[in-house]
């Protein structure tokens, strides 16, 4: 509410992942209630998402953000750890099948999963989703990988050659496949820092105020209440830095893996 009452009017669920969590649709259904609050997402791995997506949209769920690094079983296994890929493809064209809902695919590109990125951008063509390529970043076991893993978000482009811009969406510069009914978009926090345009306050699981994902800088909100809540809140948003550095330094500085603080 204190949030709302400053100017946020939007807020994503993320983790971890969210559906894991009993009791989210409630969670959703109150949070889409505060006054001021106009658009209620989740970003999720789409496993779960099938069975729990009517409870969500009566709820109130405006969006989804999926996370889908690979259409090949084998190399999703891989990544993932557990043979689920029917399940989060199940989730996907049971969010796609709901009509106004936005949907969006994150696909990090990591070196060994290139031949993927045309076939992902490809679903872009038949349906109103929007294929979100984001930059890598140093975060967790990823800032110890070889900087070959590290691939510029351009490298779409130059796999889908076809793709025309047009225009961005927040942090994310837009392309269209000629006759497209989505999007592909490519998030470039390494190789285009998008700091200046970033109005983003993240909340941790354990009530930490994170003014920056890559920032080791945390303001505890955990039994605040009023009016110290709302000041603590007020310099969290204050602490926001002019930019992260890791072009420069090669590795974020939080110490928190992006599990932990959420997308």
């Amino acid at each position: 509410r204190i949030f709302a009452s400053l100017g946020v009017r939007r807020v994503r669920l993320t983790g971890g992942e969210p559906l894991v969590r009993k009791g989210l649709d409630r969670i959703v259904r109150g949070v889409k209630a505060i006054p001021g609050i106009e658009s209620v997402t989740i970003t999720t791995n789409g496993v779960l998402l099938a069975e729990q997506l009517p409870a969500l949209l009566d709820a109130g769920l405006n969006g989804i953000n999926l996370s889908l690094d690979t259409l090949d079983r084998e190399q999703f296994k891989r990544i993932t750890r557990r043979d689920e890929l029917d399940s989060a493809l199940a989730g996907l064209k049971a969010a796609l099948a709901v009509p106004g809902l936005n949907v969006k695919l994150n696909c990090v590109p990591m070196g060994d999963n290139d031949a993927q990125l045309v076939p992902l951008a490809a679903l872009a063509r038949d349906s109103r989703l929007s294929v979100r390529f984001i930059e890598l970043m140093p975060m967790g076991v990823c800032a110890a990988w070889p900087p070959e893993r590290f691939l510029p978000a351009q490298e779409v482009l130059s796999r889908v050659p076809e793709l025309r811009p047009a225009g961005r969406s927040g942090v994310a510069q837009l392309y269209r496949l000629p006759g497209a009914a989505g999007m592909v978009g490519l998030i470039e926090p390494m190789s285009c820092a998008f700091c200046a345009d970033c109005t983003r306050i993240r909340i941790t699981a354990d009530g930490k105020l994170k003014p920056c994902l890559h920032s080791d800088a945390e303001l505890a909100l955990r039994g605040l209440s009023g009016a110290e809540l709302e000041a603590a809140i007020r310099q969290g948003i204050l602490m926001k830095p002019a930019r992260h550095r890791m072009d420069e330094t090669g590795v974020t500085e939080t110490h928190r893996g992006m599990f932990a603080i959420g997308g």
